[in-house]
């Protein structure tokens, strides 16, 4: 959004700032503004929301919740500009008694109003407005839930209202194409904030439903009321920009699409299947430039980053990372070549697709349309001289073969494999027609890793544990219950505007460590299963997952609903 003339700081903010950084305050898009001022000062953005609310004389509004009496009151186009949204203050009102046009009407905002915004509101509403300011993150959150996201794209009950791009830039063709147009582009753009995986556009009989998939859960997505007459015009607009047939309606494509917005470039992967309805669309998000995990920000304790990295100095070997689709395998090797790179390692990654890049790494990706599988790029690979090769996953014989050889004549070798614990990962590659006494003498390490919900550190509160259900949680997670006696209270989620009300932020790592001594060797060796192997392993000190998820909410990170609901999931 272009700033308005009439908009300004406060003098006592503005005296803090010089020109530039007032002006780049002022020029950002609104629901930006408190971000790029906490930044100017040197703030956070709770303090820097609490000077500008002193500065300008208003409150700051927390714990919002909408004001019903006014829903329908402004189109939805004004509130997405504005960022602008209608709260409920102070006691409610009776159900039979609705608003009076003298009755003020609350409005929290992302940033201060201005005479434009103010002259908007009297075009709709005779009610004087109230300003709060809040949580921009919160207020864009309401937004949504309450006019559906990409709203403002498609109403076409603003009844007049130009948005302010239109009238700085004096022009702006409204039609259905491009609204279609700009509805798609503010999901992917909204899934972007939310730290969304994965975006499903599912039709579905009398609506056209999408889904984000947020930290391994799937989030039903608010959607504009009018949403199921722009269908057919929607899913012709993904194939388009995945450069699918948009004729062909009765066969599953697969696509990508190169997204670029607010600075962030996307490579999406696109899949559409026929359903009874219409197409169903799924997106998968990889963002190209995301930011790198260390072993520390992944969750690691000290004693698991050693051990590690006691095997990622070795010169030869097989490291296997294990766990489902989604657990965060990728991102774990590759927080151990960002360990490992440096100038006299030549390091070779063979990806699908790749997910991170890594300067100064050799990255490969797979193409099976055209024969480039897993198994043959890993054979040329081995002629290119590496030191260190990463197989993004071992899916059949053949890949595991050539990866022990490699790893046996003197590569270090990283992987990934589908199975739900450390152990089963052996047993596996047993299962694959691999020789069991060059499984044996090619893996040095594998890791079992899942991703749990990590606790919101704004909100999160300490609460009394009920010791029954502890115990039973900590004999399903295959702890000691013994120490339930000296737990007497544990962090719970409680919900606020910086997590959008579901008491979780981002995820963390539990881990379980699985390496081969004498005893395994022999186990190996004669086909033993994988819980024979799993037993041997707990008598020689592996910790868990369910241990490391025990230790995870002991620490304060998740809770032990979490850690069950992830751990139980998996062995289903």
């Amino acid at each position: 959004m272009i700033a308005t003339a009439s908009a300004s700081l406060p003098p006592a903010l503005a005296t803090r700032l010089g020109p530039e950084q007032t002006q780049a305050v002022l020029e950002a898009p609104r629901e930006k503004r408190l971000a790029a001022l906490a930044a100017a000062l040197g703030l956070t953005e709770p303090e820097a929301l609490a000077a500008t609310a002193a500065a300008a004389g208003l409150d700051v509004a927390s714990n919002l919740e909408p004001d019903p009496g006014a829903r329908g009151l402004l189109p939805a186009r004004l509130v997405h500009d504005y960022q602008i949204i209608p709260i409920r203050f102070g006691p409610a009102p009776a159900p039979d008694t609705p608003p009076g046009p003298a009755d003020p009407l609350h409005l929290a905002t992302a940033w201060l109003p201005d005479d434009v915004m103010t002259d908007w509101l009297r075009t709709f509403t005779p009610r004087p407005p109230v300003w709060h300011l809040a949580v921009p993150e919160r207020v864009h959150q309401l937004i949504i839930e309450n006019h559906g996201v990409g709203s403002g794209s498609l109403d076409d009950s603003d009844e007049g209202y130009v948005a302010p791009e239109a009238i700085a830039a004096a022009e702006e063709i409204v039609d259905e194409e491009a609204a279609v147009v700009r509805f798609v582009t503010d999901v992917i753009t909204q899934a972007v904030e939310d730290q969304a995986t994965d975006i499903h556009w599912e039709p579905q009989e009398g609506e056209l439903r999408i889904r984000y998939r947020v930290d391994g859960l799937l989030v039903p997505v608010p959607v504009p009321e009018n949403l199921l007459r722009f269908q057919d015009a929607i899913i012709s607009r993904l194939k388009i920009m995945a450069k699918l047939n948009i004729s062909e309606k009765r066969l599953p494509q697969d696509g990508r699409i190169n997204f670029k917005a607010n600075g962030t470039t996307l490579d999406i992967r696109v899949s559409t299947i026929p359903t009874i309805y219409a197409e169903s669309i799924s997106l998968r998000l990889l963002n190209q430039k995301k930011e790198a995990y260390t072993m520390d920000r992944l969750g690691m304790n000290a004693d698991e980053q050693a051990q590690i990295t006691q095997f990622l100095d070795y010169p030869h070997g097989i490291i296997l990372v294990t766990g489902p689709t989604g657990s965060g395998k990728s991102t774990t090797l590759n927080a151990f070549l960002r360990k490992i790179n440096a100038t006299d390692l030549r390091i070779i990654t063979i990806e699908d697709p790749i997910e991170y890049e890594v300067p100064g790494v050799n990255q490969m990706q797979v193409r099976p349309e055209i024969g480039l599988t897993f198994a043959d790029a890993l054979r040329h690979v081995l002629r290119q001289d590496p030191d260190v090769i990463m197989v993004g996953e071992i899916r059949d014989k053949d890949t595991a073969e050539i990866a022990i050889r490699a790893s046996l004549t003197g590569h270090l070798v990283f992987s990934t494999v589908h199975t739900n614990d450390a152990p089963g990962a052996i047993t596996r590659l047993v299962d694959m027609g691999v020789e069991p006494f060059l499984v044996a003498s090619a893996i040095e390490l594998v890791i079992a890793q899942r991703l749990v919900r990590r606790l919101c550190p704004q909100c999160a509160r300490s609460a009394p544990v009920s010791k029954v259900k502890l115990v039973e949680s900590l004999a399903i997670l295959g702890c000691d219950t013994a120490e339930a006696d000296s737990v007497t209270e544990l962090k719970v989620p409680v919900g606020c505007d910086r997590c959008r009300g579901t008491g979780y932020r981002g995820r963390i790592g539990i881990f379980e460590m699985f390496r081969l001594n004498d005893e395994m060797h022999e186990l190996v060796l004669k086909r033993e299963s994988t819980r024979t192997l799993a037993d041997a392993a707990r008598r020689h000190g592996m910790r868990t997952l369910g241990q490391s998820g025990w230790d995870k909410v002991r620490s304060g990170y998740t809770t032990l609903d979490e850690v069950l609901r992830v751990i139980t999931a998996a062995e289903k």
